[in-house]
């Protein structure tokens, strides 16, 4: 069983990789494998937690801490990845033109989430009043800069993570990496996908806004449909799926 776990995926090929080589398929594969979609699940399904007395506790900063930060180590593990990969000495021929092509895809689009984060408005409240008092904000307001801001992460952000799959697997198969290798990454994504589905299906997709500032009728926010596609209000579903404190 060692052995085979040992073993690279394809026995008709040797597993030969350099430094260089090595350490951008493991910061890379940590970065875009392991946090990027690691702190998607957090963002999405732990806006309200358990222990959370919602709605007389608002605005729990776990799952927004957890993503940006999430992202953001992701994103610099992928330049200091991207730094490797352009200083390794490889040949013409041994370069996988698809994976290349995916890796700098996904590079392309972090890179524009992170330009998309600086300038996605002000985000106004209670919490971040205007300097003139008043709760107006980009994002309290749901004003359009910032209906335009969610729906353009939320489309790029999956889509640089579906590319992200792709990118690692063809970057294990060019590598010619062992099973273990294959294993453990498929059995964390496997991991992910379950998880997702069993908090889906619980009603913890909760509406950000209603999250932040709660369930008031007359919230800005609130007046209009929610974003994001399978989230719920808290009244959206039968208190049984609720979560505690969310009844």
């Amino acid at each position: 069983m060692l052995d085979w776990l040992l073993a690279p995926i394809d026995p008709m090929r040797a597993h030969e990789v350099g430094f260089a080589l090595s350490w951008h398929a493991r910061l890379m594969t940590l970065a875009w494998g392991v946090l990027a979609p690691g702190a998607v699940v957090v963002a999405r399904y732990f806006k309200i937690v358990p222990w959370q007395d919602w709605p007389r506790e608002l605005d729990n900063k776990i799952w927004w801490n957890c993503h940006w930060m999430g992202q953001l180590l992701a994103y610099m593990l992928s330049l200091v990845g991207l730094g490797l990969i352009l200083s390794a000495d490889q040949p013409d021929g041994a370069r996988d033109v698809l994976h290349y092509a995916l890796g700098y895809s996904v590079l392309g689009l972090g890179t524009f989430q992170v330009l998309l984060g600086f300038f996605r408005g002000s985000k106004g409240g209670p919490t971040a009043r205007h300097e003139n008092g008043s709760l107006n904000g980009d994002h309290f307001n749901m004003s359009p800069w910032r209906l335009m801001f969610e729906f353009l992460h939320r489309v790029f952000g999956y889509l640089c993570l579906l590319l992200a799959v792709f990118a690692i697997v063809t970057g294990l198969w060019s590598a010619n990496a062992p099973v273990w290798m294959w294993l453990v990454i498929g059995g964390w994504w496997l991991l992910l996908i379950l998880l997702s589905v069993v908090l889906q299906s619980r009603g913890y997709a909760i509406d950000t806004y209603q999250a932040i500032w709660g369930p008031d009728p007359s919230l800005p926010g609130n007046r209009i449909a929610k974003a994001g596609w399978g989230t719920r209000r808290p009244d959206d579903v039968d208190d049984t799926q609720c979560l505690k404190g969310v009844e």
